[in-house]
Parts: C-alpha cells; structure tokens; sequence
C-alpha cells in the first residue's frame, strides 16, 4: 500500500526521505516545534509537513503534545536502542568508562563517526562538571577534537582529505600540514592529546573485528587537565572496551 489514491507513487523525493527531513528539524535546541515551524526547518510545504507528520505519529516515530507542538517519539528510541554502534558499544564501553571516570574525574566522551563528523553515543560528567557543549547525540568535528582526530587518524583516505581540505582552524591545529602531522601522530601514538580554547582531551582508538570502531577521550578545562597523565588511563580504558568488542562482535 502506497498511501495513493490511484496506485501511482508521490512524485519527487521518496516518502522515507522526506520523512526523516522532517524528523531533521529537530535539535537540541528545538525539541518541540509547530507545525508551521518544522515545515520551515525541514524546507517543504505545510500541507505535505502534516500529511507526514500525521502518518510518523501513526507508527510512534512523533508525538504531538498538549500544546500541539511536534516532538520526536519514543518509538525511535525503541529503534534506535538496537543499533550496535549506539547502544550495543555503549553497553560494552560502560564499565570500563566507569573507571576511567572515577579515575579523572573529570568528562569522559564515547564516539562514532558518521561520515565526515563524530556522533557522541555516551558522556560521564560529574554532577557540577565545567561546561561543555558535547551532548550524547551530538556531531562533534572529527578535525580539532580528541575523538575526531582519533576517528578521522584511522578513516579511509578519501575522509582524511576531505577533512583535511575543509576544516576550519581551532586549537592546536592551525593548517592542514598541523593535521596531517596530528593524524600521523596519533596513528603513531595510538592516542592524540590537544586542546582547545578553554578545554584540553585525552583520546584513543576502541577496536573492533574490522578495525577501529569509536573513540573514547577524558576532557577537562586546561587549567585543570593533567597531560599526558591521563593517556595512560584513556589507553587502558579504550583496550578493555576493545576486547568486550571483538569477543561481542
């Protein structure tokens, strides 16, 4: 069943494209929006938002609250708690982000990455931690952060030059000859150790079966960050998640 009249398919965009443009208005600024609202962020028109939204509410992937705004439904949490590169590293990850965690004190980041950025799937803060801006479901860029770098030292080519090619200078990293010697470094190293405006990170490789899968970091404000002390640690944390990996996977 096609959801037409006549039998014919929608012409332009498949459905399930549009569907999750819709579902990309949302950010973790904008969690609930109105209709007129996620139809201009999603660039379509009000009449077709609706007609989506009311088929995505069917099936749980959006709900509509008391106030009429849109938000994202628990059924794409229930999907989404199935995919091993989210909920499935996370569970393997936990423990041993734990005691890394315990052991700083400080913020311990677990990422993928997702094409040309870093997806964050867990974060440990203490209870009044510095700020940061990382949130679990949140893109990180794979050029001037310690999990990107780490992700991006171990990416296929063709994603190092794009990234290489298109990054924007922060921190330590001034010039695409810094990020070529970055990413030799941590391939080198197996770690990468940088900072940022006001924040410093720790970071190194979670292997898989197939390779390197996720990256875990220690951050924490510059003036507080202990260097190269905290490797150690980070490097210990990430072997042990890599065998929970390659005995689950």
């Amino acid at each position: 069943m096609n959801g037409t009249r006549g039998g014919k398919p929608p012409k332009g965009r498949p459905v399930i494209e549009r569907a999750f443009d819709l579902l990309g208005g949302f950010d973790a600024e904008h969690r609930a929006l109105l209709l007129a609202d996620l139809a201009r962020r999603a660039a379509m028109p009000r009449s077709s938002a609706l007609r989506l939204a009311r088929q995505l509410m069917a099936t749980g992937a959006l709900e509509q609250l008391a106030d009429g705004r849109y938000a994202v439904g628990l059924r794409m949490l229930e999907i989404a708690s199935l995919a091993p590169r989210g909920h499935g590293l996370r569970e393997a990850a936990m423990p041993s982000m734990e005691d890394l965690f315990h052991v700083t004190r400080q913020h311990v980041l677990l990422a993928v990455r997702d094409g040309a950025e870093a997806l964050l799937v867990e974060r440990l803060s203490t209870h009044d931690p510095s700020p940061v801006d990382y949130r679990i479901g949140g893109r990180l860029p794979l050029a001037t952060t310690g999990v990107g770098q780490v992700l991006l030292a171990f990416a296929p080519t063709p994603v190092q030059e794009h990234a290489i090619s298109t990054f924007v200078p922060d921190g330590d990293v001034r010039t695409a000859d810094d990020l070529r010697r970055t990413l030799a470094e941590v391939r080198r190293g197996d770690f990468a150790l940088g900072s940022r405006t006001t924040m410093a990170t720790a970071a190194a490789p979670v292997r898989g079966p197939d390779g390197v899968v996720a990256a875990v970091s220690v951050v924490a404000p510059r003036e507080q960050f202990a260097g190269s002390a905290y490797v150690p640690a980070v490097r210990a944390a990430a072997r042990a998640i890599s065998r929970q990996l390659t005995g689950a996977w």
